[in-house]
């Protein structure tokens, strides 16, 4: 009799939002992945649910930091991992219901159109080196996001439209924009937003990479980073401010975190599974099993945000035609590409958004693997099978090519597959592959006709950033009028299930013009010792606080 797998955790825990433009950028920022919230009582292990305090959590990811400023760019979630047990937000999104709740600050009130968010701090919070924090301090952190805005580039995106923040008193600040940006309180909850203490704010910002001058109000300081090898965190005696999500609301449990760069996921597996760490992150769907099969916990999170999926350049070409884009939503078998290159945790697409993205419905029916439609619909648009079973229409061949990066190791099996069903509804693709600086010279000289890749961010409004004829790349503008109004309307309103119900309409649409043929949601997977509790991933699908982490006896 087989022994069964021990349960995934699916543990949901805090919100931090990492917007990219342009979908080629998009591309570069996948590949995180949290879970639902159980903490510890999903662990599979006969150990004591009775916190442990003391001890050192080892952590080992496949990438380096590069830096630990959360305002500039680093190495994608690895980075954020890190920043994120240094430096606290305003507010959280809980992974549960995806909705805003206080954090370091305690209450807010927004106006009617969105453009002024009003908050209260809480009281008795302060910056490692001890500094109070005050609504000053919040005012001089956005004015010098604004400021530096060239170098700002992960936070200023979320900052558009940002004209100044007023201070009241000492806990109270109004943050204003110059036009509706309902989507802000998703984005104060990010890690680009995190409020840094006025000793690092007024240092230049090439001094900033250095984490020992990031000064935040977190849980954790930085004792020392050592490039591509490794970051030790010390745990900050006094913190008493998480967010109410996590079971512990004072300073962490453990007295240490190692994060330890190691690029080779194979190499991680085998760390874990010989008890040399105490969790790995970027699990891939190969040695998901072999953890399962070792009764090693895993934690999982399909990742919010745009799903995985193909991105026509609809401006020219075979793809300018709605019946040819149509075609393809029902030319894929994404329940066969799930079998093939992935495994049950990663779920297949039932629309634009991942299903744990705030403005989500359910569009599973119109994504239906249907071929003899997509044949009925490229008849329609009148391409006739011809020679080697690839469609022809005055003398061209219907064929398209399709632009991928390897940031996500499935990827590659992922699009082979897609190049195969495509083709037995006579569409013939040409797979292209490079870096994300070769893909985007491909993108803005018009060579490719379709893009696969996806863009996290745990907010509807994330359909925005890739379809909005304002804000999509020229070489591939939506030019939708209807879409546009929709898009816009969701960044009007502060009330959350109206801009669901927006957010649904304009994923509509989406589909009925084939702007977007959803594949498979992208899935963040850590694996954990099973004597380690209180790892969690937040609503982005990211790593969460530590503060409910520790190691139990084994």
């Amino acid at each position: 009799m087989k022994t069964p797998p021990p349960p995934a955790r699916r543990i949901i825990r805090r919100a931090a939002p990492l917007i990219a433009v342009g979908i080629a950028v998009a591309l570069a920022v996948t590949g995180c992945s949290p879970s639902a919230k159980s903490g510890s009582a999903a662990s599979a292990t006969a150990d004591s649910s009775k916190p442990v305090s003391g001890g050192t959590l080892t952590f080992s990811l496949d990438n380096d930091p590069i830096n630990l400023n959360p305002r500039i760019p680093g190495s994608g979630n690895d980075t954020l991992y890190v920043e994120r047990q240094l430096v606290d937000s305003l507010v959280e999104q809980d992974p549960a219901t995806g909705k805003i709740i206080p954090w370091l600050a305690e209450s807010w009130t927004v106006n009617a159109d969105a453009t002024a968010y009003t908050f209260t701090l809480r009281k008795g919070v302060t910056f490692s080196d001890g500094t109070p924090l005050t609504a000053a301090v919040v005012k001089q952190n956005f004015d010098d996001i604004a400021q530096n805005a060239t170098q700002a580039t992960n936070a200023i995106t979320q900052l558009a439209g940002y004209t100044g923040t007023s201070v009241k008193d000492d806990q109270t600040f109004t943050v204003s924009f110059s036009k509706p940006d309902g989507a802000f309180l998703n984005a104060a909850s990010s890690v680009a937003l995190g409020i840094l203490a006025p000793s690092t704010l007024a240092l230049p910002y090439p001094q900033r990479a250095d984490g020992s001058k990031v000064v935040g109000s977190g849980p954790f300081v930085l004792e020392r980073y050592t490039p591509n090898t490794s970051v030790v965190l010390k745990r900050r005696s006094g913190y008493a401010w998480a967010p109410k999500d996590y079971g512990n609301r004072a300073a962490a449990y453990v007295d240490k975190v190692q994060f330890t760069i190691v690029p080779e996921a194979g190499v991680r597996t085998g760390s874990l599974t010989s008890g040399q760490v105490d969790v790995i992150g970027g699990v891939l769907p190969q040695d998901i099993q072999s953890l399962k099969s070792a009764k090693l916990p895993l934690v999982i999170r399909s990742n919010p945000g745009i799903t995985f999926g193909l991105t026509p350049f609809i401006g020219s070409g075979p793809l300018a035609d709605q019946d040819v884009r149509r075609a393809l939503l029902t030319a894929v078998d994404r329940k066969q590409i799930q079998r093939s290159a992935l495994t049950p945790e990663f779920k297949v697409a039932t629309n634009v958004l991942a299903a744990n993205t705030p403005g989500w419905a359910d569009q599973g029916k119109q994504l239906g693997y249907d071929p003899a439609a997509s044949k009925k619909l490229l008849d329609k648009a009148g391409w006739k099978v011809g020679a080697g079973g690839i469609r022809e229409k005055d003398g061209q061949k219907l064929q398209l090519t399709l632009g991928w990066i390897s940031n996500f190791n499935p990827n590659q099996s992922i699009v082979q597959i897609i190049q195969q069903e495509l083709k037995a509804v006579g569409v013939g693709v040409t797979l292209w592959s490079g870096t994300v600086p070769q893909l985007l010279a491909q993108e803005a000289s018009g060579k490719l006709d379709l893009l696969y890749g996806n863009l996290s961010r745990a907010d509807g409004d994330v359909l925005r950033t890739q379809f909005s004829s304002a804000t999509t790349a020229t070489t591939n503008k939506f030019d939708d009028a209807e879409l546009d109004q929709l898009l816009t309307a969701q960044l009007g309103t502060a009330d959350q299930s109206k801009r669901n119900k927006i957010a649904q309409q304009a994923q509509e649409r989406i589909l009925q013009l084939g702007y977007d043929v959803p594949i498979v949601e992208l899935t963040t997977v850590l694996g954990t010792q099973r004597n380690v509790h209180g790892v969690v991933l937040g609503a982005d699908s990211r790593l969460g606080l530590l503060v409910d982490a520790y190691v139990g006896k084994k």
